[in-house]
């Protein structure tokens, strides 16, 4: 038996149980779209943390998770003659397929940033009228931000180097400090909105991912806290009784 044979197998034994599941399980039974969401969700975030902590096994059992909720979703909409997994599957075949002419059609020799452009330009001949119509509302912002910046740098609209993305920086920061000196909370805001926005659209031009520069900084930080917590506990310290200057010592320490 060839791998691709053990492969569609596997799928196929997965398809069985939840089959089984569905009609055995009193909690599988009751499930819905709405009611699974929140927990494919979550599956979702436990598979980004388990890539980010590069853990294989643990990679390998949240693609399993989502594999199920895919399987799930796919067999609750078959028993009301929706679709099935069968149509999930040509669906995403059809869509690669037309957005990949490179390799399916007559557009050859391309390179990756061409692939990019067209493939928004694609998007649009299916139907939508923005090339952002695609992003998520429900992405946390930080996501959404990097998203709606890479869609539209893939459709040209960006700086032309990284020069200009460090300068609406500084733009941006100095916009607030003027914001911060009215006192306007809600022009505060929305400064502080456009800064972020542009640090994020920074880091696209240094080749870095933003959220995965934060969440490393967000570990960092933890990691470290909690490191002065324990310091302090053992000098016989709480955060409370502990003036700021020595709190910044202890955190210099620390730090080195």
């Amino acid at each position: 038996m060839n791998n691709k044979q053990i492969q569609l197998d596997s799928i196929s034994q997965l398809i069985d149980v939840m089959d089984e599941l569905r009609v055995k399980c009193p909690w599988d039974q009751k499930q819905t779209f709405e009611s699974l969401k929140s927990l494919t969700i979550e599956e979702t975030f436990e598979l980004a943390e388990a890539i980010s902590e590069n853990n294989i096994d643990e990679i390998k059992n949240e693609l399993g998770d989502l594999l199920l909720h895919i399987i799930f979703y796919s067999k609750i909409a078959s028993e009301t003659k929706l679709f099935d997994i069968s149509d999930v599957a040509k669906s995403i075949t059809k869509k690669l397929i037309f957005r990949h002419p490179h390799v399916y059609g007559d557009l050859k020799d391309i390179d990756e940033n061409q692939v990019k452009n067209n493939w928004e330009k694609l998007k649009l001949k299916e139907g939508r009228k923005s090339i952002l119509e695609g992003v998520p509302k429900t992405l946390p912002s930080f996501i959404k931000s990097m998203r709606i910046q890479e869609k539209v740098s893939n459709a040209g609209f960006d700086w032309v180097s990284r020069k200009e993305a460090k300068n609406k920086i500084t733009e941006e920061f100095y916009e607030l400090e003027e914001e911060v000196r009215s006192g306007n909370l809600e022009n505060i805001e929305s400064e502080l909105g456009d800064l972020i926005f542009s640090v994020i659209n920074y880091g696209k031009f240094l080749g870095v991912n933003p959220d995965n520069a934060l969440e490393k900084t967000n570990k960092k930080f933890t990691k470290r806290f909690m490191l002065l917590e324990n310091k302090l506990k053992k000098d016989g310290k709480t955060l409370s009784d502990t003036s700021k200057d020595e709190l910044i010592d202890y955190w210099e320490k620390l730090k080195k």
